[in-house]
């Protein structure tokens, strides 16, 4: 390395990128099971905010929606402000934005059918305790807050040499991509949707690279995982199912990028530009740890201003909360609808009956209605498994449901809020794959286990 670092550099890479592991990956244990710390703050300030932060979301949903519509009659200017950012969307962003306010209204002040007042649909998502919404304003105030931590003072940086040589060869990502996914796998798949968001923003990764990570790699956390074992009451079976979790999950990354829709997306930059070689790649003169640490401390030096870096923070909160939650506030009241209130989702299932039946499930035709209902809400299959007698099924249906990954009521929305190159099709596509795929490996562990 031959460039020299004033220590306050290599104070802000060690000091700021340790926090940042401390606070998105390490889990810690609590009453309520292992969490990551940012987590534990994110669930610390909902408790204190419960009694009004259902109002709260309403009010910026109305700022979101009214801003969106006053901005289609402004024309843009040549400088692009927040404003601008945050408010000038797409029509049919725009009417999502207005349908979060409809759905908010009818909810909060129980107006009209049952289907848009239940805590089934709407109140899964707006409740003051534990709505996933609501849930989102805390959890996206730490991440906006903290994730520099992350992205900012060369952690990617240091990191990205060193995996390069496993995650782009059985991946097709790169190798900085290794604590988006260590982020999401221990800590929370939203915490690492929001960090491959902002990287693929920042042009560091392909539009390519940036939906294989967050479609496959933004897996649910533990502590999740133990609410759906709990839920279908196979809770003494816990080390098996998320080990088939983790197996099947492997899997499925290694396949997943060679194929439809992930292989079909363009491999260019946010800003429309095409990679030249790969800026991991180790130069002459260096070996993979002096390579990643002279790049980690360029990235830190480029962001001693923390006071500029926290400024940028606040702006990602702005954003997250302005134009995440609508949509995931729209998407997931249609979604948990249909689920709930339709027969959509269940004959959707019925084509997996012969399936589940060829691969010897008991109660084929009970667990069939459960395969694409998950598309809605990820634990909606185990509660509607949790009656079947068959622990197999049980636990064929639970674990199908992590693998399959994607769904609207949390991280398909909030895919979709972002400016990931994905659209709603190409998330029920991979959900869909995900699932096909999934379905005879878990059955033939299944049938080992039981």
């Amino acid at each position: 390395m031959k460039k020299k670092f004033h220590p306050y550099i290599w104070l802000l890479f060690i000091c700021l990128s340790v926090l940042g592991i401390f606070l998105f990956i390490i889990p810690v244990n609590t009453p309520d099971g292992l969490k990551v710390p940012i987590a534990l703050l994110a669930n610390g300030l909902s408790g204190k905010v419960v009694s009004f932060i259902h109002w709260f979301a309403y009010i910026v949903f109305i700022i979101a929606a009214v801003g969106s519509i006053v901005m289609h009659f402004i024309p843009q200017s040549g400088k692009v402000t927040i404003f601008d950012t945050l408010f000038r969307t797409r029509l049919f962003w725009t009417i999502m934005r207005v349908l979060a306010v409809i759905f908010a209204t009818l909810y909060l002040f129980r107006i009209g059918p049952e289907a848009f007042t239940s805590e089934n649909t709407s109140g899964l998502l707006l409740n003051p305790d534990g709505g996933l919404v609501t849930m989102m304003f805390p959890l996206f105030l730490f991440a906006g807050l903290l994730l520099p931590l992350l992205t900012d003072f060369g952690l990617l940086e240091f990191f990205g040499s060193m995996m390069v040589k496993i995650m782009r060869p059985i991946f097709k990502i790169p190798g900085r991509a290794a604590i988006d996914c260590l982020a999401s796998w221990v800590g929370d798949g939203t915490i690492g949707v929001l960090l491959t968001s902002r990287q693929y923003e920042e042009s560091n990764y392909t539009a390519r690279e940036a939906a294989t990570i967050a479609t496959t790699f933004s897996v649910v956390s533990i502590t999740f995982c133990f609410v759906i074992v709990e839920t279908v009451n196979l809770g003494q079976y816990f080390l098996q199912f998320y080990g088939t979790v983790i197996l099947v999950g492997l899997i499925l990354a290694v396949i997943m990028p060679r194929i439809y829709p992930l292989r079909n997306k363009p491999d260019t930059y946010f800003d429309g530009s095409s990679p030249e070689g790969h800026r991991e790649d180790v130069p002459e003169g260096f070996n993979v740890f002096t390579f990643g640490l002279k790049n980690a401390l360029e990235k830190a030096e480029s962001n001693q201003n923390l006071l500029k870096v926290a400024g940028s923070g606040f702006r990602n909160v702005l954003e997250m909360w302005i134009a995440i939650t609508p949509v995931i506030m729209s998407f997931g009241t249609i979604a948990l609808i249909l689920a709930e209130y339709t027969s959509f989702f269940k004959v959707l299932g019925m084509p997996f009956e012969p399936i589940l039946q060829l691969f010897q499930i008991p109660y084929a035709e009970d667990a069939a209605q459960t395969m694409i209902i998950g598309f809605a809400d990820m634990l909606l299959p185990s509660i509607l498994g949790a009656g079947i007698e068959s622990e197999l099924t049980r636990f064929f249906i639970a674990t199908v449901s992590v693998t399959q990954l994607i769904y609207m009521s949390e991280v398909g929305g909030l895919i979709l809020g972002t400016k990931l190159p994905l659209k709603l099709w190409d998330l029920f596509m991979i959900f869909l794959i995900r699932t096909i795929i999934s379905i005879p490996i878990v059955a033939l562990i299944a049938h080992f286990i039981f």
